[in-house]
This record gives C-alpha cells, structure tokens and sequence, in this order.
C-alpha cells in the first residue's frame, strides 16, 4: 500500500470511519443502506457505467476515475476516495496490475469485490486493458450481477432483468465484431499502445508492432531510435494495414509514426485508454471502436 493510501486508512481508523478487515472477494451478503440501493464504487468508469447498467436504480455508483485526463496506472487515491472504497458494498476493480492502489485499498474493506482481470482469466502480468475483451466483459458482468443478488436477494429477478438487456446489448456489439473479422481475414495492424489489443484480436486482426517498439512501450520505456526507425520502415513497406494510436499517449515519437502512415497511406484507428465522457456505456463504446475498424477496412 502506498504511503498516501496508508495515512488515508489510517486517518479514517482514528475517526471510526473503518470497520473490522474482510477478505477481498469473500463473496458475503451485504444489505443496501438507508436509501434502499447499494453502494458500488468501480476504480474506473469502464467497469462503472457497467455497473449502472446491470443494477439500475437499485445501486448508486460512483468511479473514481473517469476522465481521459488521468492515467489509471499511477493514480494516487485521495482520502476521500479510500473512504468512498471503506463505504462500498460492491466494489469493482480492473485488476491486472492496471489500479493497483484500487486493488490494494479495496482488500482493507467488508465489500465484496469483483476483479475483472481475475473472473476473466487474465493474470497480472498479461495485457491489462480487459475491458476491451468480450470475454472479460461478460465475466465481469456475471460477477457483477451475483455480487447484486448476494447485497439484495429481494431484487434478483430485477438484476436478472438488468443483466439480460446488457447481455443483448453486449450481443449487437460481438455479431459486428464477428462482421469485421470475417471482412479483415487477417489483416495486420500496429499499435503506439497496446491498448486495444483484446479487441483487434477479437475482430480476427495480426499485430504486427516492431518487436523492440512494443516491448519498449510495455515497459514504460522509451524506444530507441533503431525501434522507431524499423517501425517507420514497416510503415512505408506496406507490411502494416492499419495503425491504432491511443491518443492519451501522444509525444513527438508517436507523431513521426502517424506521421509515416499518413504519408504511406495507412489508415488510422484514434482511441483513448480511458472511455470518453461522450459515451454513456462500455458498449457503446465498443460498439463505436468496432464501427471505426470497420469503416477503416
């Protein structure tokens, strides 16, 4: 736990505010508080707004990050936000080394809490941008749904309702990804940020990243100019048909790279890592992504 994370438990135990510790996950049932709806807070508003959608009016959520602005990966956490965690009946956290301090401040905490990464198979480690994977989505949403059910058992045939809309909704997006994979048939891509690359692999699409480049970016460290040069060439060559840029990310490197594909002609897929103010669920949102691979096709 990180030294802001500490002083904020800490000060929150001298108030009283802190209950005794339950383990993460352990999966108890919670009555909703006074106002009748449980209280649910998501480290970041892709895992938020789906969990507005599957508990409606029956849950209050709140996402602690929920802006383009800010980078998840090295987020600081208020004490105001340990004490939204300390309060939350249900929290859900992405896991996968993506909101650490969400994951470490949420195991001080009686909530259950759903770990997308975990219920969705991925470790730490592995890629951790799973929201853009169908198969962690709906993971998700199932944990979700039955951590709603467990807080208030007298709602279930609600939440099951809840979860059966989003579930066809989540359907619409996967028939368009099973579209565009059967339009692209293999077609090579490259990536500034490895961050949508759950979905490209869902739509059937080869990542073709310079080796050096992408491992440079996986680390946090700056490529050098033996990678930029070689993905610059692959550019040009033709080997690349499309480049996905992660406009959260973007530096003087980043824009020679747009720049070569502009100049070979390479069509451009623009996204965020973080999901844009404009969208009011993770589905539209991906529903909007798959749309512009489509069209870019």
């Amino acid at each position: 736990m990180n030294r802001i994370v500490k002083i904020a438990v800490a000060a929150l135990a001298s108030a009283g505010l802190l209950t005794s510790v339950a383990a993460c996950g352990n999966g108890q049932s919670t009555s909703s508080n006074e106002s009748g709806t449980i209280d649910v807070v998501a480290s970041v508003n892709q895992w938020g707004t789906l969990a507005k959608e599957l508990g409606g009016k029956n849950v209050g959520v709140t996402s602690i990050v929920h802006t383009t602005n800010v980078d998840p990966h090295d987020y600081e956490p208020t004490t105001a936000d340990v004490a939204k965690l300390q309060k939350a009946q249900v929290i859900v956290v992405n896991g996968a080394d993506y909101d650490a301090w969400a994951v470490k401040a949420a195991k001080s905490t009686k909530a259950t809490v759903i770990n997308a990464a975990e219920v969705g198979g991925v470790k730490e480690g592995d890629n951790p941008h799973v929201w853009f994977s169908a198969a962690v989505r709906k993971a998700a949403a199932k944990a979700i749904t039955k951590a709603y059910e467990q807080a208030d058992s007298s709602k279930k045939s609600d939440f099951e309702k809840l979860n059966q809309q989003w579930q066809n909704e989540e359907n619409e997006v996967e028939s368009k990804i099973a579209d565009v994979r059967k339009k692209a048939n293999g077609l090579n891509y490259a990536a500034t940020e490895s961050v949508a690359y759950y979905l490209a692999e869902d739509m059937g699409l080869k990542d073709v990243t310079p080796t050096g480049y992408a491992q440079a970016s996986a680390n946090e460290s700056e490529p050098t100019a033996s990678d930029i040069t070689q993905y610059i060439q692959a550019l040009k060559s033709g080997g690349v048909d499309l480049l996905v840029v992660n406009t959260q990310e973007e530096s003087n490197m980043t824009k020679k790279l747009t720049d070569a594909a502009e100049s070979a002609s390479v069509p451009e897929i623009k996204l965020t890592e973080q999901m844009p103010g404009q969208y009011d669920s993770l589905t539209d949102w991906m529903s909007a992504l798959v749309d512009s691979f489509s069209k870019a096709i």
